[in-house]
This record gives structure tokens, C-alpha cells and sequence, in this order.
């Protein structure tokens, strides 16, 4: 197939103008120099960790309260993944244990800004450069954004702007999409950059690569989102706090931090339960608020070891004991920031009423 851009000429398997645009767009938003669109969140990490040319034995490190993708790609591009303990507030990759978990064999670092609440990438990158891999110089650091876009980090910088490589999905739940699918890695590297370009246009005119490119239409759609992401996060993001304030009485929930400047984009409004609560009474919870009040919930996310097998399988002998305890403990009612402010009320009262039903039903022993 070819295109022909605005002027006529042939464009071949080279990004369109609506692509470009958007590219140059996102890069100026986030404060990076380059953006890269992609098909998807997911291919645009495989592509990420497929220039680092990983060898059998070198690690990766991530947090093992995340969603099951990062931890595929790595495994899929033939690193060994090394997991971490979460941040017991934010559960977000805990620094602390990230440098216990470093040694000669580490080529990245792995972070995500875990539902909504940005990571401080800085912290991040001082230690990769103390810790650098006898070969490769300090590892690489790898953010995860697709639920954090729009947000700031610790530094003031936009999500986006720091580490080696950060990547974006704008799947359909995204805090903003193209069309249901779409991906965006933003970068300060330029070598990395045109890594990047040629692998999601079959290899340029040199290497492997294969048809990962975003459409004009997404493109386009993509330019509407990003124009009212800032004014859909400020919705999204008083709303949770209204949530919390409202929830703030009730002694069962423990409730995300209320953090300011953007740093928290609550992609999901994340609930801890008592730790006598952990797995059982968690689960008759979210039944309760199902079954009886009509309100979804999710766990956002498990310990990926424990809910994939072949991530079980490929880290076999690794325990990340923080994490099972605040995964078992963690429940996220659905939260949108257009919905009503009588469906916002609904499910507030509804978690308020099967709080107290599951505390009813089993009080307390002395």
C-alpha cells in the first residue's frame, strides 16, 4: 500500500502528516525531543526492549504489582525478569529495593507510574548511574505511562520527559485513546529514536522490522484527545478527591494519597482493606458491591508471578512478600471522570453500605 501526503509525493511506509503531527505534537507536551507512535502500548515496549539486545542472564527489574504486559515483553525479548517490592503508599516500584534487587547482570529498570501515581524517575536514573553494568554503562530506564499521561513527577517534569525511554498506551480505558488502540514512546536519545523508527517500518532499508505504525484516522483522534486530556484529568482527578473526603471516616479503608500537582492521575481510585481482610473478605467485598449494590470493582493489579503462569514459571523461586500482602488487600470501584454526580454518589453510599455489611457480618475478634 502507499500514500500520498499533502503535497503529492509518494510516502510509502513513512509516517503520514497526521502521524507527524501528532508525533511533534505529543513530543512539545511532554517536553521530550522525540515521540514515536505505535500500533500499541504493548508493541511499543517489545520494540523498546528489543534494541537493548538482551542475552540469556540479563535482567530486568520491575515491580511485581503491575499488570501482566511489561512482564511478557520482557520475558518475550529474552530477558530474565527480576521482580521488586512495591512502595507500601503509592505501590509503585520502591526504590530501596530496587537496589537491593541490582547487580552485574542489570540492563534495565523497569518502572511504572502504577494507576495513576508518578514514580520518581530521577531516583531512578542517580541509581543507575552509581550501579552501571560492566559492559553497557549504567542500565536503562524503562517508564511504563499508559496510565499516567498528563501527569507530573516529583521533579515538576511532565510524565514523559525523563529516562531512557517512556512509553504510552492509549487503549480504549486510557486517560486518552486513538480509536480503542494506539501507542507512543517519547525519548531524548535520538539513536534509540531512529531505532525505533525503522523497526515499526519493516527495518528501514537495513535491519528487521515489521508494520507497527499508527493510522492517519488514530493520528487525528489523538490530536482531540491530547487537546482535553489536561481538562479530563483535572475532572478525573477532583473527583477522586471528593471520593477520598467522602470515604475518609470509614476506619476498613485505607485510601490512595491525595497528591498535588498532577502526580497523581487516579487512574483507578485504589482502596487497601484491613489486613485481617486480605484475599477472602476482599473478595465477599467486591461481591457484595456487585451483588447487592450494583457497583463494579476490580483488583488493579495482582502480583503478576501469581496470576500469569508464565511469568510464575520464568521467576520460579523469586517471593515478593510486600507485594502479596498489599495486592490481597487491594480493591478499586470503577471510577470515570464523566460520570454523574448522582452515579458518583450511588458509589460512594454503596461502599460506605458494604463496608459496614462485611463488618457486620463478621465483627472483629477481642
Amino acid at each position: 500500500m502507499t500514500l500520498i501526503d499533502s503535497d503529492g509525493w509518494r510516502t510509502g511506509w513513512r509516517s503520514a502528516d497526521y502521524v507527524t503531527a501528532f508525533e511533534t505534537a505529543f513530543a512539545q507536551y511532554t517536553g521530550a525531543d522525540q515521540a514515536i507512535a505505535f500500533n500499541s502500548g504493548g508493541t511499543a515496549l517489545e520494540m523498546i526492549l528489543r534494541t537493548l539486545r538482551l542475552r540469556p542472564g540479563d535482567e530486568v527489574i520491575s515491580c511485581a504489582v503491575n499488570f501482566v504486559g511489561p512482564h511478557i515483553a520482557v520475558i518475550g525479548q529474552g530477558g530474565q525478569l527480576v521482580l521488586a517490592e512495591p512502595d507500601p503508599v503509592t505501590l509503585n516500584l520502591d526504590p530501596a529495593d530496587t537496589e537491593r534487587a541490582m547487580g552485574p547482570r542489570t540492563r534495565a529498570i523497569l518502572v511504572t507510574h502504577w494507576n495513576g501515581a508518578t514514580a520518581d524517575i530521577a531516583r531512578f536514573t542517580e541509581l543507575a548511574a552509581r550501579r552501571p553494568h560492566p559492559v553497557h554503562g549504567p542500565p536503562r530506564v524503562i517508564v511504563d505511562a499508559a496510565r499516567a499521561c498528563g501527569g507530573r513527577t516529583p521533579s515538576g517534569a511532565r510524565v514523559g520527559a525523563e529516562g531512557w525511554a517512556t512509553l504510552f498506551s492509549f487503549e480504549s480505558k486510557k486517560l486518552m485513546t486513538t480509536l480503542g488502540q494506539g501507542g507512543m514512546v517519547t525519548t531524548n536519545d535520538p539513536a534509540l529514536a531512529r531505532q525505533l523508527e525503522d523497526l515499526r517500518t519493516y527495518g528501514g532499508r537495513e535491519g528487521w522490522g515489521t508494520n507497527q505504525l499508527l493510522t492517519k484516522a488514530q493520528a487525528a483522534v489523538g490530536m482531540v484527545q491530547l487537546a482535553r486530556l489536561d481538562d479530563m484529568n483535572a475532572a478525573r482527578i477532583a473527583r477522586a478527591h471528593a471520593r477520598t473526603a467522602a470515604l475518609a471516616d470509614i476506619p476498613e479503608l485505607d485510601l490512595p494519597p491525595s497528591l498535588d500537582e498532577s502526580r497523581h492521575l487516579y487512574y483507578r481510585h485504589n482502596l487497601l482493606l484491613p489486613e485481617e481482610w486480605a484475599g477472602g473478605r476482599r473478595d465477599e467485598l467486591m461481591n457484595t458491591l456487585a451483588a447487592r449494590y450494583g457497583v463494579g470493582s476490580i483488583i488493579s493489579d495482582p502480583v503478576t508471578y501469581l496470576a500469569h503462569g508464565l511469568i510464575r514459571h520464568h521467576t520460579l523461586g523469586q517471593c515478593c512478600p510486600r507485594a502479596e500482602q498489599l495486592a490481597a488487600r487491594l480493591l478499586c470501584p470503577c471510577l470515570h471522570p464523566q460520570m454523574t454526580s448522582t452515579e458518583e454518589a450511588l458509589i460512594r453510599d454503596s461502599i460506605r453500605a458494604a463496608t459496614a455489611d462485611i463488618t457486620r457480618s463478621r465483627p472483629p475478634t477481642s
